[in-house]
C-alpha cells in the first residue's frame, strides 16, 4: 500500500544527515499523503536553563526543520517569531492540532492572514518524541477541508513515528556539529529577524506583526527566503551607524 511504502521511504532516509533527511522527509509527504501541497519536519528542544523564551514566549526552540515548499517555511518562521499557529501549538500542548480551515480558526487570529497568502488553509500536525526533543511532522494544503481526520492523523502519527527512528540514524553526529546546525538554521535566524524587525519598527513606528510582514514582502518580490532579507537589513544598518 502506498501508505507502507511511503513510511518505509522516510525510514530509509535516515542513512542522510540529520539536515538532508528533513529536507526529503518533507518532500516525500507532500508528494505521497493525498490532498498534500506541501509538508513541514521539525525537530524542537526544550528551553535550557539560563536560556531565554522564543521571541513569541514559547518553551521550545527549533533545532533545525524542513518545508518541501519556501511558502510554507515563510508560514513557519512567522509561527515561531509569534509563537502562534499550529505547528508552535502542537509542541506546546503535545498532542495533535487539526486545522480544517484557517479562515474558521479563531485559535491564532494573527496567523490567519499569514497563512492564506502562504497557501496554509488546512493542516494536521501530530508531535512525537525524539531522545528527549520533539519532531512535529505536519501536513498542509492550499486547499479547506481537504484531510480527513479519522484517516490522516493516524497517518501523520505514523510518519511522525518513522521520522523519528529516521532522524535518531541521522543523529549520530557530534555535538559540536549538533551546535553548529542549530546555531545556523535556528537560534541565528531567529536573532537576526528579530533585529530586523526592531529596525522596521523604529524606522516606521509599527508594530511587530508588521514588521514581519515587511521582510516578508520583500523576500517574496526577490525570491529570497525572509531570514536572509533580514540579514541584509542588519548589515545595511550596521554600515549606515558605523
Amino acid at each position: 500500500m502506498w501508505i507502507e511504502r511511503l513510511a518505509r521511504d522516510i525510514g530509509d532516509i535516515g542513512q542522510h544527515t540529520p539536515e538532508r533527511a528533513l529536507d526529503q522527509m518533507s518532500t516525500a509527504a507532500a508528494r505521497g499523503v493525498p490532498g498534500c501541497s506541501a509538508a513541514l519536519v521539525v525537530i524542537w528542544r526544550e528551553v535550557g536553563p539560563g536560556e531565554e523564551p522564543t521571541a513569541g514566549g514559547g518553551r521550545h526552540v527549533v533545532v533545525d526543520y524542513g518545508a518541501s515548499h519556501s511558502d510554507l517555511a515563510t508560514a513557519f518562521e512567522y509561527q515561531y517569531t509569534t509563537d502562534e499557529g499550529p505547528t508552535v501549538e502542537a509542541v506546546r500542548e503535545m498532542r495533535p492540532v487539526v486545522v480544517g480551515d484557517v479562515l474558521r480558526e479563531d485559535r491564532w487570529p494573527g496567523y490567519t492572514s499569514m497563512a492564506v497568502q502562504c497557501g496554509d488553509r488546512s493542516s494536521v500536525t501530530f508531535p512525537g518524541e525524539l531522545e528527549g526533543e520533539v519532531v512535529t511532522f505536519g501536513v498542509h494544503s492550499g486547499r479547506a477541508g481537504v484531510f480527513d481526520d479519522s484517516v490522516v492523523t493516524p497517518l501523520v502519527a505514523l510518519l511522525a513515528e518513522h521520522a523519528a527512528m529516521a532522524l535518531h540514524s541521522a543523529g549520530r553526529y557530534s555535538d559540536v556539529e549538533r551546535e553548529a546546525a542549530h546555531m545556523r538554521r535556528a537560534m541565528s535566524g531567529r536573532a537576526v529577524i528579530d533585529q530586523a524587525k526592531g529596525i522596521i519598527m523604529h524606522a516606521r513606528g509599527c508594530d511587530a506583526a508588521e514588521a514581519f510582514a515587511e521582510l516578508r514582502k520583500v523576500a517574496q518580490r526577490n525570491r529570497l527566503k525572509v531570514v536572509d532579507v533580514a540579514r541584509s537589513l542588519v548589515a545595511e544598518h550596521a554600515e549606515s551607524n558605523a
